[in-house]
């Protein structure tokens, strides 16, 4: 395959349409589809196709990338009606999606039915990291297949194999977003601790960073989007909360008990039942606030 293979990609949403821009730039000829029309006009107007469904898309190329929010919704666009086993040139699909191994699995073994290899390639590092090109792409599939493919998968970012199996990608996916997940939930408890001790949130981030307890959320997550109160770092806690049941359920199938991830789920599923499931990940620290009648808030959010 060339580095400038025309491509489908379905799923425009937060990750899917800067992920589709830098294949864009790359050079790469799009065919589009996703139900949202404000989603594609921008990539339409950078020169992108627009096609009337999954099936469609499949007609056209043969190489199409999913980036869907939940296993549910990839096997409807894969087999349902109108769905990618409908077209007649897909040969393989590319599932940048977060399904967890037993979705991922479905999904071979539905296409597969037709003759539709699958790469399992989900991704993390956010919304800016799909803009910027610095993801990391989990990636599981047959070996000549990924290298066949790394070219357009190095679009977005660092390309690690995970195995060769479906499923394996999404393994470790789960696994990491279980334990940013809990990093979060703790940093949240013990920030709203100190804060309520009297403790400042700037100097307490800065003694943690310089300590053992630094971790993901107190490097990047609390100082970005919770010290300045913006909340805006670009995940939805119904998407947190699918991700984390995804992990726990794979857990349980294997009869590996997951104590802290569990733990780290309740802490999650209760900002999920106050803040709402569209809300940003980030607001996990605020029913911990309400509780304890503080704010982790930063000197900048303080100036404003």
């Amino acid at each position: 395959m060339t580095e400038k293979a025309a491509l489908g990609f379905i799923g425009l949403g937060r990750m899917g349409a800067p992920m589709t821009r830098r294949l864009i730039e790359a050079g790469h000829a799009l065919t589009l589809f996703d139900t949202d029309e404000r989603a594609l006009a921008p990539l339409l107007e950078l020169g992108a196709t627009r096609a009337a469904s999954p099936a469609a898309v499949a007609d056209a190329v043969e190489v199409v990338l999913l980036s869907l929010p939940t296993p549910e919704i990839v096997l409807a666009v894969a087999g349902g009606p109108g769905g990618l086993i409908e077209g007649r040139r897909l040969r393989t699909v590319i599932d940048l999606s977060t399904t967890g191994p037993k979705g991922s699995q479905a999904l071979a073994a539905l296409l597969a039915g037709h003759g539709i290899e699958t790469i399992d390639a989900p991704v993390s590092g956010g919304v800016a990291g799909a803009a910027k090109g610095t993801l990391a792409v989990m990636a599981a599939g047959k070996a000549a297949q990924l290298e066949a493919l790394r070219p357009v998968l190095e679009c977005f970012g660092r390309v690690f194999v995970a195995g060769a199996e479906p499923g394996m990608g999404q393994t470790i996916k789960v696994i990491n977003n279980l334990m940013s997940v809990t990093a979060l939930a703790m940093a949240s408890e013990a920030l709203v601790l100190g804060r309520a001790s009297g403790l400042d949130p700037d100097v307490m981030i800065d003694i943690i960073n310089a300590s053992s307890g630094r971790n993901n959320a107190t490097e990047d997550k609390f100082p970005r989007f919770v010290l300045p109160r913006s909340f805006d770092f670009g995940f939805a806690l119904g998407l947190s909360d699918k991700d984390t049941r995804l992990c726990l359920e794979h857990s349980d199938a294997l009869g590996m008990p997951m104590i802290v991830g569990s733990a780290a789920r309740q802490v999650l599923k209760i900002a999920l039942a106050t803040q709402g499931a569209e809300a940003d990940l980030t607001t996990i620290v605020k029913p911990l606030e309400g509780w304890m009648g503080v704010e982790v808030k930063g000197r900048k959010a303080e100036e404003r």
